[in-house]
């Protein structure tokens, strides 16, 4: 673990914790050996994201880091932050907007939009952003853990 990273804090919400509005967020700088380490995990050696001299040639004109780890930030969100332990990703939709670079600070936000009580589903309108620009967008639905009230019910 490098100075910028800290682990992140695991807490967990259940069904009956949630309102709408709640957001919760995961902050990482990215470096140089995230985006090699992700490119090894995931087996994606686009050169776009290793090879300066080809990522040159394109749109970008330079090294960019693999759209789906700033995905892999929000999921972090999801299992440390908000719901936390026992939630349970049930669908993800993405737009990816802007470019993110070794060196960029990415924060990952989530902020729960509608809830469901009943099927313990929490949609949540999620995003990325580096500094005032929004590099990824979309929404993703949940199943949360039941709470007290919700096991005292079944009974």
């Amino acid at each position: 673990m490098t100075a910028n990273e800290q682990p992140a804090k695991v807490q967990g919400y259940t069904i009956d914790d949630f309102e709408i509005g709640m957001s919760a967020t995961f902050e990482k700088k990215v470096s140089e050996a995230d985006i090699v380490a992700f490119a090894e995990v995931s087996g994606d050696h686009n050169p776009l994201h290793l090879d300066q001299a080809y990522a040159e040639t394109t749109i970008f004109k330079g090294r960019i880091a693999h759209g789906m780890m700033s995905a892999a930030f929000l999921s972090t969100v999801f299992g440390t932050r908000m719901p936390g332990p026992g939630c349970i990703y049930l669908s993800q939709s993405l737009k990816f907007l802007a470019p993110v670079r070794i060196g960029d600070t990415v924060i990952a936000k989530v902020t729960a939009r509608e809830i469901d009580t009943q099927r313990r589903r929490v949609t949540f309108d999620t995003v990325c952003t580096v500094g005032d620009t929004v590099v990824v967008e979309g929404e993703a639905q949940l199943k949360v853990p039941a709470g007290p009230k919700a096991a005292v019910a079944a009974e």
